[in-house]
């Protein structure tokens, strides 16, 4: 196996392993974000009845009269239990079922009524005007919904007014985080001299929260080896997605590699031709895959937005995970020697990509104000002020 390899085929290999949680059924009201396993068919005609799509008078407008009497008044939520005769008229309001007889609702505010009768202009109107017909909608047994479609609350109310309250969805992932580094200090703590915050965590934290994951539990582990082989094995039991931040390099206190392959995880890939991230570790464990990302909070950010954020979506059902980024212009050359593939920090402008200062892995002052990450292929050196870029957003 190669020990570096470029972005591209990274991501190939990554879409091959096409892993995809199972799905379940949950209530209506619990499937906010998430993405249909199957289609979903009406259970019913909709409308179930003829109904009136105006505050107006119902009539048999294939008879040709001068005026109708009205006979009746007609209320949404009624039930309907006579046919209109001929040359008569009910007085109907909107939802309302349209007797058997009538073909036509006449808006209110085009009625001449004098007593019992009404008339009208009745070359303004055609047969059907303001009936809203059985079945117009769907009909019962119809695909109203097709698999892969992501929940919105305009698709349950569609849903809802079916008299569906169940839906087959594939739920969001349990994911485990193991946060790596003696150094590393948990908010709150005062710092001591050769510590740092932990900022991948609350960082990764959100990113989860964003795509629409809950379920994640965050693991602490010391720079010895038989602890980190420890707490791998124990993320491997419970989790769908297990996301380790440091220790993926080859220091002398980076165990991570060899914590991974005792717990028998099939290595995908190391080492990326990138900037940031270059030590990235992807592997795989029965159905799980395991992303070891670098200690740098850049490289971090960088890594999970191309590779685990993708796998995170294909899992969730989402059709759109691998979707490529958009091409935007550039609002300035940008020149590059290294030949690998550069992720950098950038702020849209009026429809143009700016980089950003401070592209180093270990600065987030960036991350503040950026709304994505452009991409420099390994084999372009030099790119001019307005050339198409391609740009990730969060």
């Amino acid at each position: 196996m190669k020990e570096f390899i470029d972005v591209s085929e990274a991501k190939s290999i990554l879409k091959s392993q096409r892993i995809q949680g199972a799905p379940v059924f949950l209530p209506l009201g619990k499937s906010q974000g998430k993405y249909t396993a199957t289609s979903i068919l009406a259970t019913m005609d909709v409308p179930s009845f003829d109904n009136s799509g105006m505050d107006g008078y119902a009539i048999s407008l294939s008879e040709v009269r001068e005026s109708w009497e009205v006979v009746d008044v007609i209320q949404a939520g009624a039930k309907m239990n006579f046919t209109l005769e001929s040359g008569k008229a009910v007085r109907i309001f909107t939802g309302a079922p349209v007797p058997q007889g009538a073909d036509t609702v006449i808006p209110q505010e085009y009625i001449d009524r004098t007593g019992d009768e009404i008339s009208f202009e009745a070359n303004r109107f055609f047969v059907g005007n303001n009936v809203r017909k059985k079945g117009a909608q769907c009909r019962a047994g119809e695909a109203i919904i097709g698999a892969g479609t992501k929940i919105t609350p305009g698709t349950i109310g569609l849903l809802a007014s079916l008299g569906i309250s169940e839906i087959e969805v594939f739920p969001a992932p349990k994911v485990a985080l193991i946060l790596t580094g003696d150094e590393i200090i948990e908010l709150g703590n005062p710092l001591q001299p050769g510590q740092i915050y932990n900022s991948n965590g609350p960082a990764l934290q959100a990113y989860l929260e964003l795509l629409g994951i809950s379920d994640c539990q965050v693991l602490r582990v010391k720079d010895e080896e038989g602890a980190v082989t420890q707490v791998i094995a124990e993320a491997l039991e419970s989790a769908d997605f297990v996301l380790l931040t440091g220790g993926i390099s080859v220091g002398d206190y980076d165990f991570v590699k060899g914590g991974l392959e005792q717990n028998g995880v099939e290595q995908l890939f190391y080492k990326i031709r990138q900037r940031p991230g270059k030590p990235l570790f992807v592997g795989r464990k029965e159905q799980k895959l395991i992303f070891a990302l670098p200690g740098n909070p850049a490289s971090v950010l960088s890594c999970f937005m191309q590779y685990v954020k993708p796998c995170l979506m294909e899992w969730m059902g989402n059709p759109a995970a691998w979707v490529g980024p958009y091409y935007l212009p550039i609002a300035q050359d940008y020149n590059k020697r290294s030949e690998l593939t550069f992720f950098l920090k950038a702020k849209l402008d009026n429809g143009k990509i700016t980089l950003l200062s401070g592209q180093e892995s270990f600065n987030l002052l960036p991350f503040g104000v950026a709304d994505g990450l452009a991409e420099i292929p390994q084999d372009l050196e030099h790119v001019r002020v307005g050339s198409l870029v391609a740009f990730y957003t969060w």
